[in-house]
């Protein structure tokens, strides 16, 4: 099953045979096939709908939209989230952005940067590393007629064909640039939230590294464990 998704067999979206269709095809039970939907439905891969069937998860599901933005408000009020895309561009990957997306250093990227607002306030600057060789036609136009409230990874789905299923951060308290300060709208060497991100699409794939800069001057970063 995980091959027929990476094989882009089952798109984002898309119904995927019945249990016993899937037995027949594997040759086991459907018991064992009921099993592993389950599971990969716990790992967002795969979305169960009542009456319906199963279906293949997608960014394009507003509940799965931003569920890699794990910023907050301080008062718990939800805000409106949009986005200002301000650059996209070819470059070289230096050394760190080849070791975290695994290609060769030298090779092609698209850098794309924008900023990311809850309500009218801008609380995220973002750097985004993508290989050319998926995403090598992308433009500063492309970004902006998706228009601001697009969810990018949605974008990425339905253009591309490139799917994130999963992410891994890291965290770190760093100062503000000059950059980010004028961007962000606080002083230079401010505090600031430095989140780095690489994002996964199927087989463990790295299609994404990201720098994001947080104020959390009115925001903090939520996670949930366990």
């Amino acid at each position: 099953m995980m091959d027929a998704l990476g094989a882009g067999e089952w798109l984002p979206g898309a119904l995927i045979p019945s249990e016993a269709e899937l037995a027949a095809r594997f040759g086991v039970s459907q018991g064992t096939v009921r099993k592993a939907i389950d599971e990969m439905s716990g790992e967002n891969l795969l979305v169960r709908r009542q009456g319906k069937g199963t279906f293949v998860a997608s960014h394009d599901d507003p509940r799965a939209r931003y569920r890699f933005l794990r910023l907050r408000s301080d008062d718990g009020l939800p805000q409106q989230k949009r986005s200002q895309p301000l650059s996209c561009g070819l470059e070289k990957a230096d050394a760190a952005t080849a070791a975290a997306l695994d290609i060769p250093p030298g090779d092609p990227v698209v850098a794309v940067e924008r900023l990311l607002f809850f309500d009218m306030s801008p609380v995220v600057f973002d750097q985004m590393f993508l290989p050319a060789e998926i995403f090598g036609e992308l433009t500063l136009a492309m970004l902006e007629q998706e228009g601001p409230v697009a969810s990018i990874y949605r974008f990425f789905e339905q253009r591309f064909g490139v799917h994130m299923i999963h992410a891994e951060e890291r965290l770190r308290a760093v100062t503000a640039t000059a950059k980010a300060a004028r961007l962000l709208d606080v002083a230079p060497n401010a505090p600031l939230l430095l989140v780095e991100r690489r994002a996964y699409t199927y087989a463990e794939r790295p299609v994404e590294w990201r720098r994001g800069f947080y104020t959390t001057k009115r925001h903090h970063y939520h996670n949930e464990l366990g």
